[in-house]
């Protein structure tokens, strides 16, 4: 059987996740893609077979209430943009493991309040015997 966390370890753990989320740098959902596109002149460079075309132009596409939202991102910025999608997955990931760490602890604190009402009750050792249902008489 696997060991359960003590208390005291999960507090310590929450707490260090909690000081992870709050240095997170800035963030941003979403998936960055470059685009190579052809103009459509017939004299243009991109024209030619097997050209790669303009660009790239780079998109960033997420999710925003149900629809896909997509923003042009200008080359400048695309380095940046990178980074601000990794710290939100990395974002992402923390939270979730927070969560599962409080819920570990309020697990723990469960089981620990209901072994201290059990020891209150001061229960015997030794479980009552059923007694069988009295039989009926026809």
């Amino acid at each position: 059987m696997a060991r359960r966390p003590a208390i005291e370890e999960l507090e310590r753990k929450r707490e260090g996740l909690r000081e992870k989320l709050a240095a997170t740098a800035e963030m941003r959902p979403g998936s960055l893609v470059g685009r190579y596109r052809r103009c459509g002149k017939p004299t243009c460079h991109c024209a030619g077979e097997g050209a790669a075309g303009h660009g790239p132009s780079w998109s960033l596409t997420h999710v925003v209430e149900g629809k896909t939202v997509t923003r042009i991102i200008p080359e400048s910025a695309v380095e940046v943009t990178r980074q601000q999608i990794a710290e939100y997955r990395a974002f992402r990931d923390l939270s979730r493991e927070f969560v599962e760490v409080n819920e570990q602890l309020c697990d723990a604190r469960l089981g620990a309040e209901r072994a201290r009402a059990e020891a209150e009750k001061g229960g015997s050792a030794k479980p009552s015997r059923r007694r069988s249902s009295p039989k009926s008489r026809r």
